[in-house]
């Protein structure tokens, strides 16, 4: 009697997987409540057929008979979930499927509805009706006033994920898909055969589906890894340790940025082939990434030849003008070894860098389908002025950051306007053949500002 359970505690147990994995989500609550309202209802039947059991449990088979209800509803309403989140193609009528889930429902509704009314009836002529009839149950009228509204909602059901098909999911959605309509079968049969039928029924339908959440899951978790090449392991590792909601707490931090951009770059796009334009740029982002990676920066954003760099956020970094200035030195000696290879004649390419530091707001923002971590602030802007400034292997620094690396190697250069600044900013040069930096490295001179 004992193993009659095992599918009852299988739904449950897959229950709280689903909704421990992803509380907010309204798709796994549902399918939550659908395997929880299942494994009950499974459980109480096995006990109903207990001779011990029968009489005492027999007033609770009614109310009991909500939860087979509320299994049929919230598949239904899972698929309705599900329909929500993808793009239908111009001209089909998706009213229709909708229409066609809430019918399901209702015949679920009207399952419960009658189950009320006669309760002996439903236990003698649907619960029991195989013990009593054997395979000519189906004959039986009170049978039909039970098992029509089920097999109506089963149908809609159907109806409803051939038409979400028909919107052509994508491949781990499909798989899930094709995963219930299989898992169908085997648990609605559940409800009608001997209890040994029924369990091993029951176990058959809930492994199929079993199977393709699982499947689901590792399409998922492959399509996250993909989609984590494009992501700053930075900000991964931040939602990681701290969880979304903190992550998405807006803070106030002194970092350094870098911005760098390539000079002739337009010129070059225009004469050279776009299958060149686009070599160029996959070797100068994977170069760039590189070095950021090595000292623990942000790429925070790609525009075409231009890539900016938060160093300090969103994860701190000890010394983070020190390390700013010495990052743009090597993107600067790894872009150059490689514009020597795209170099073609009559358009060469040049790389300018410059580096800002100060207070910025950071923090993550976007709407649910996309978030995008930034930063903002005067000093995001100096940055990017800085390098629109400086010259083929030049790298222009503010006055901050050459207070906390020192001034050996420097030259100065008369005040820049930037927006968010309303006085001139004073800003020096580092030019490429200068290597007085590499001292100041080994022996570092911090001037405190205050």
């Amino acid at each position: 009697m004992v193993h009659h359970y095992l599918p009852a505690v299988f739904a449950v147990g897959m229950a709280l997987a689903f909704w421990s994995a992803d509380r907010r989500s309204p798709t796994s609550i549902a399918l939550a409540v659908s395997l929880g309202s299942l494994g009950v209802s499974i459980a109480f039947q096995v006990m109903l057929f207990d001779p011990r059991l029968t009489e005492m449990l027999l007033p609770w088979s009614a109310p009991m008979a909500t939860f087979e209800g509320l299994t049929l509803a919230a598949v239904l309403e899972w698929l309705l979930r599900l329909r929500r989140t993808l793009p239908a193609r111009p001209g089909l009528n998706i009213r229709f499927g909708d229409r066609v889930l809430r019918c399901g429902q209702v015949s679920a509704l009207i399952y419960v509805l009658a189950s009320f009314a006669a309760p002996e009836l439903r236990f003698s002529a649907f619960l029991q009706a195989y013990d009593q009839h054997g395979w000519a149950f189906g004959m039986q009228p009170g049978f039909w006033l039970f098992a029509t509204p089920i097999l109506a909602a089963t149908l809609f059901g159907l109806s409803g994920v051939m038409l979400l098909m028909r919107r052509r999911p994508d491949r781990a959605e499909g798989v899930r898909l094709i995963a219930v309509t299989i898992a169908t079968p085997f648990l609605i049969a559940g409800f009608v055969l001997p209890l040994d039928y029924a369990a091993m029924s029951m176990v058959l339908g809930e492994v199929s589906f079993l199977v393709g959440a699982v499947h689901y899951h590792v399409l998922q978790g492959q399509r996250g890894q993909f989609m984590s090449r494009f992501l700053s392991p930075q900000v991964a590792r931040l939602v990681a340790e701290r969880g979304l909601d903190r992550a998405m707490q807006e803070n106030q931090l002194e970092i350094s940025v870098i911005a760098c951009d390539l000079r002739g770059f337009t010129a070059y796009a225009s004469a050279v082939e776009s299958r060149q334009v686009l070599r160029v740029l996959r070797e100068y982002y994977d170069a760039v990434g590189r070095v950021v990676g090595t000292f623990g920066g942000t790429i925070k954003d790609y525009a075409g030849d231009g890539i900016l760099i938060l160093v300090g956020a969103p994860l701190p970094i000890d010394h983070h003008a020190r390390c700013a200035v010495e990052m743009a030195r090597q993107i600067r000696q790894e872009t150059r070894r490689l514009i020597a290879q795209w170099n073609v004649p009559g358009h060469t390419l040049g790389i300018g860098i410059g580096v800002g530091t100060g207070v910025v707001t950071v923090g993550v923002i976007g709407a649910a389908s996309r978030l995008e971590y930034t930063a903002v602030g005067p000093t995001v802007n100096l940055a990017s002025r800085l390098c629109s400034g400086a010259a083929d292997g030049e790298i222009l620094m503010d006055q901050r950051t050459v207070a906390y690396v020192g001034e050996i190697g420097l030259s100065a250069r008369p005040p820049v306007r930037v927006k968010g600044i309303a006085e001139p900013v004073p800003h020096f040069a580092l030019f490429a053949e200068q290597r007085a930096l590499d001292a100041a490295q080994r022996t570092p001179a911090v001037i405190q500002i205050d």
